[in-house]
């Protein structure tokens, strides 16, 4: 099985940090197209994200299925499955003591990835890391994935290095979807 791993906030769904209000959330435009795209070539999508409101407080660890739910709502009505949503509630700076603390799950780490693919047997050659940050890249790379990243000004550090490389750039989730397709160059 080859997968599309998907950040969440500012990648599938408009980027509301530590927003845990289910009917706030919708997809980004063209998000439906675009993984109609990628569904259509048999790629199953998966979530991965970090949700680092959890280690800070803003929102119990319970608030995630009915996001997760949300999701699904979301993606059915543009007849899309969602086959898997993960997420790490960790930050070594939180306050909550139980999600305080470093993990291997949290991006940059590719532990959501690798437990992914372990559970669905993915393979991570064939699949793509798609996000708005370098930390998805370099998830991804980490995972043995191809990567994309969504060039939409999400990312204010641009902390280079060999790992933080996308494999390719696009200016949005359906460019990305077409670059991943191979229908050519979005600019």
């Amino acid at each position: 099985m080859k997968a599309i791993f998907l950040d969440n906030d500012g990648t599938l769904v408009d980027d509301m940090p530590f927003a845990a209000e289910p009917r706030c959330i919708r997809l980004v435009n063209g998000a439906g197209p675009a993984l109609r795209l990628l569904s259509g070539l048999d790629y199953r999508l998966f979530v991965v994200a970090n949700q680092s409101g959890i280690a800070h407080g803003c929102f119990g660890e319970d608030a995630m299925t009915p996001m997760s739910d949300r999701l699904r709502d979301l993606l059915f009505r543009e007849q899309l499955t969602l086959d898997g949503f993960y997420y790490c509630p960790h930050h070594p700076l939180g306050t909550v003591s139980n999600y305080a603390h470093a993990c291997t799950c949290r991006k940059p780490s590719p532990g959501m990835l690798l437990r992914a693919a372990h559970e669905h047997d993915i393979d991570l050659r064939a699949s793509w890391m798609i996000g708005d940050i370098l930390h998805d890249v370099e998830a991804g790379n980490r995972a043995g994935c191809r990567t994309l990243l969504i060039d939409n000004g999400n990312e204010t550090e641009w902390r280079l290095g060999p790992r933080r490389l996308p494999t390719r750039i696009a200016p949005d989730l359906y460019h990305a979807a077409m670059l991943i397709a191979g229908h050519g160059d979005p600019c």
